[in-house]
């Protein structure tokens, strides 16, 4: 097997996605190692479930620094002392500026609560519930300059029901990103895709579909 491919997490909370992935990387078969978790908030709960887990944490204050370069250029000499080969960004609530992410480009992934390029932004759940959508869902991509743009990994669909809310159906896509992020981490990890315009394609694609709206 081929050397597993260090992999940070950056996170600015409770790093609900964060567990799915450090749980699945404990498989001896999965091709990513999660080495580092690191946060903008020194206060993320998620750093103390990582640190327990095992696993390197870090914070690195983005209210210290003068500007987003003076913020990245720190991040960045984090991840080169950990020797960090790919990035998945969870619940991260931080732009990045293009240089950075040109710098990862290919090797930085994002997870998405909404079914892109449907409702990219915030308050996904909110939006599509105005709008009357049947099928909500969440999207794994890779990360560019544009915000929520970027090749898409895999999606995970779920119905909208009739009586649902903002919380009950974040819930439920929530659900859904604990098994999709993992996925899409071993698909990158793996090398076992390739990129179709903002497709990526690969047999290692099993997302979960919905039952239907009832």
């Amino acid at each position: 097997m081929n050397a597993r491919r260090r992999t940070a997490i950056l996170i600015s909370g409770r790093g609900s996605n964060m567990r799915s992935l450090i749980e699945a990387a404990r498989a001896p078969d999965f091709p990513a190692e999660i080495a580092l978790v690191a946060s903008n908030r020194p206060e993320a709960p998620g750093l103390a479930i990582a640190k327990q887990a095992g696993i390197a944490t870090a914070a690195v204050d983005h209210k210290i620094y003068a500007g987003r370069e003076e913020f990245e250029a720190s991040l960045q000499k984090l991840l080169d002392i950990h020797r960090i080969e790919l990035i998945c960004l969870a619940g991260f609530m931080r732009m990045f500026t293009a240089g950075f992410v040109e710098r990862w480009s290919g090797r930085m992934i994002n997870i998405h609560p909404a079914l892109l390029p449907a409702y990219r932004g915030l308050n996904t759940h909110e939006r599509a519930l105005a709008d009357r959508v049947k099928i909500h869902g969440c999207t794994v991509h890779f990360v560019v300059p544009g915000m929520d743009e970027g090749p898409i990994i895999a999606q995970a669909a779920v119905p909208v029901h009739a009586d649902d809310n903002a919380e009950t159906l974040a819930a439920r896509v929530l659900e859904q990103e604990h098994v999709l992020y993992p996925q899409a981490l071993r698909i990158v990890a793996s090398g076992e895709y390739s990129v179709d315009g903002n497709r990526v394609r690969s047999k290692l694609i099993t997302a979960p579909s919905p039952s239907g709206p009832e």
